[in-house]
């Protein structure tokens, strides 16, 4: 990549090419795999994203919302796309471009099977969640009957998933907890499958539940996070690569004397002679505030520079006093040395918080 002139977010597609790789390698041959592009691919760009991965032969995509699959539709995406948490409102916009809902209530599924019956719909692929500790969305164990009365002799939607959310994963501690997600998921299926009369297709395991639980694969994994660079564990990071660095450069360097105050509210007084560096980057890019008062970072020429002061809407300044630099100079804010996780956990936050704010004004640049 060019040296940046601009505040920019490059998006390596080799290290996306990557990290799917890894994840199959976990897999057994014919276990699908899901790729998670919600929000903007975690604040990366969902249509590059999900063109390249289509590429790459990934078996399905999921979004959160009706309109984040609408958009992967119109820019020319063909595989399946699973919407995990359809409206009802979108029911429409949904089966206009063959999306494919998660059920995970009696009100919803009640009104899609209506609406898929006034609009003649055959067998149309429907994915049936269950909650199996989440508590987040998804039937309950005690739904099933009901579920599939619903479903017998009704040709206008067909089962084409029954899947499960796992709550901890990465948790080790919590290894029990998970063992029990799985134990209560397999029961479950068995008994929809038994009332269904065919087998759907079965899913639970996320990025973490790949890497820790291969008992529990199924038919298909869901990656979201791990596609993007980040395992949540130091040992799987390490076979990773983060796909986002965050780039910026220097619009201006101050020297402020001792008691020299620095951006809103006086945030920072000098106590010696202090140089600053102003970046073009605020927190309507996505660098929060709790990001200022020395608690974030950038790297400059491969040194760390805190962050002074309030962070600003438009600008941060930070301390460049032993750092030989520039204006111009080009500055990373996180990448694949200095990721987002190691910026995010200084302020006892998650890479995901982190990508997924970067703003749709930051200029996307991809290497293929």
């Amino acid at each position: 990549m060019l040296k940046a002139q601009e505040t920019v977010l490059e998006i390596d597609l080799k290290a996306l090419k990557h990290n799917l790789e890894f994840i199959k390698s976990k897999l057994e041959e014919n276990t699908k795999c899901l790729a998670v592009v919600k929000a903007f691919a975690y604040g990366s760009d969902a249509v590059e994203v999900a063109k390249c991965l289509e590429t790459l032969n990934v078996d399905y995509f999921a979004v959160a919302y009706v309109n984040e699959g609408v958009a992967l539709r119109d820019a020319g995406i063909t595989r399946p796309i699973l919407v995990l948490h359809p409206q009802v409102f979108n029911i429409g916009a949904l089966m206009d471009r063959n999306l494919e809902p998660s059920l995970y209530s009696h009100r919803i599924l009640d009104i899609f099977i209506d609406e898929a019956k006034k609009r003649n719909q055959k067998k149309y692929p429907i994915h049936i969640k269950f909650n199996t500790g989440l508590n987040r969305l998804g039937f309950k164990e005690k739904d099933i009957d009901s579920i599939v009365s619903k479903l017998e002799d009704n040709a206008s939607v067909k089962v084409k998933s029954i899947f499960s959310h796992l709550a901890a994963s990465e948790d080790n501690t919590e290894r029990d907890f998970t063992n029990g997600q799985i134990v209560s998921f397999k029961a479950i299926s068995k008994q929809m499958i038994d009332g269904l009369g065919y087998r759907p297709m079965l899913h639970q395991c996320n990025t973490s539940g790949i890497m820790n639980y291969p008992e529990a694969h199924f038919d298909m994994v869901r990656s979201g996070i791990g596609l993007y660079g980040f395992g949540n564990n130091p040992e799987i990071n390490r076979n990773l690569k983060p796909i986002a660095t965050l780039k910026t450069v220097i619009s201006q360097i101050h020297t402020l004397n001792i008691g020299d105050s620095l951006g809103y509210n006086r945030a920072f007084v000098a106590d010696g002679i202090t140089r600053t560096a102003t970046l073009p980057i605020g927190h309507a890019d996505g660098i929060g505030r709790q990001y200022g008062n020395e608690k974030g970072f950038v790297t400059i020429n491969g040194q760390k520079a805190s962050i002074l002061g309030n962070v600003c809407m438009d600008m941060i300044m930070v301390d460049v006093t032993n750092i030989a630099c520039m204006e111009g100079d080009e500055v990373v804010i996180f990448g694949q040395k200095n990721t987002a996780e190691h910026l995010a956990e200084n302020v006892d936050s998650i890479s995901y918080e982190l990508l997924t704010a970067v703003s749709r004004r930051v200029k996307r640049t991809f290497n293929r």
